[in-house]
């Protein structure tokens, strides 16, 4: 071996013929197997993002460690991003709702406590969503005929349940023997499966009122086969993975009932293949 070849240069074969000699100092001996161990990590660390994309570098926190890139739902606090599982999501999403009306609410003890309150108060500037939650359409659902108040039977539970957590709310967007104007031709709201929950008139308090609700809906969307929450002027949907927000299009003219900024519109699966 000539003098001064380093073990990275050395072909495979040539690794048996390397001989560090008895006298030589032992920080000299380990420092080609560290260069070796060094170049290893990097291409692993390497592999890594080129596997994982955008999943890795959407897990760093904003104010510094890395979130678990299994998290379910995300929670934007001003000290950064906090990471909470499926339950944790609709535990204190619930337990703010019903703070809110003022009615004892669940035991948040265990969940980051900039978490509850950045979901009781909303954004410090203005308000807007703090929330998200991984999408998951089930496809094996069967098609629903539409009941007698004016909704599926998936759409009457998510009904339901927005009303054990808060309470009596302003609805539209169905009647009972089903609506047939008053929205686009291929909305959900003809099928039965679209609720209108108003939050009127258009204010700073409403709209804040308004997030607590659609990140409500997004926590328990698994749970109760939800497909689209739209507000003000965003729209989350189960159909995409990654779970985020996003801006919505409204037709126009865009005036704040067709942008959303009155009323959160939810909506169920189909079914079937459609």
């Amino acid at each position: 071996m000539r003098p001064g070849r380093t073990p990275a240069e050395l072909p495979r074969n040539d690794w048996a013929c390397l001989v560090i000699p008895d006298d030589e100092p032992r920080s000299r001996r380990h420092r080609p197997f560290r260069l070796f161990l060094g170049v290893l990590l990097l291409g692993v660390l390497a592999s890594a993002v080129v596997l994982l994309g955008p999943g890795l570098l959407d897990s760093v926190r904003s104010g510094g460690g890395v979130l678990p890139v299994s998290s379910e739902c995300t929670v934007e606090t001003p000290g950064g991003t906090v990471g909470l599982d499926r339950d944790e999501a609709k535990l204190v999403t619930t337990a703010v709702a019903l703070a809110a009306r003022g009615l004892a609410a669940p035991d948040t003890a265990g969940i980051d406590e900039a978490v509850v309150q950045q979901l009781a108060d909303g954004p410090i500037d203005d308000a807007g969503p703090s929330l998200s939650c991984r999408g998951s359409a089930a496809a094996d659902l069967s098609v629903e005929q539409i009941t007698a108040g004016g909704l599926t039977p998936r759409a009457e539970r998510v009904r339901a349940e927005m009303a054990g957590v808060f309470g009596d709310q302003s609805l539209g967007g169905f009647a009972p023997g089903g609506v047939g104007q008053g929205h686009g031709g291929d909305s959900t709201h003809y099928d039965g499966r679209a609720i209108d929950v108003f939050f009127r008139p258009v204010s700073e308090e409403n709209r804040r009122d308004g997030w607590i609700l659609a990140h409500w809906l997004v926590a328990h969307a698994a749970d109760l086969d939800i497909q689209y929450v739209i507000f003000d002027d965003r729209f989350w949907s189960a159909h995409l993975a990654r779970g985020r927000w996003h801006d919505y299009d409204a037709p126009a003219p865009g005036n704040e009932i067709l942008r959303h900024l009155d009323h959160v519109h939810v909506d169920v699966l189909g079914g079937g293949t459609g």
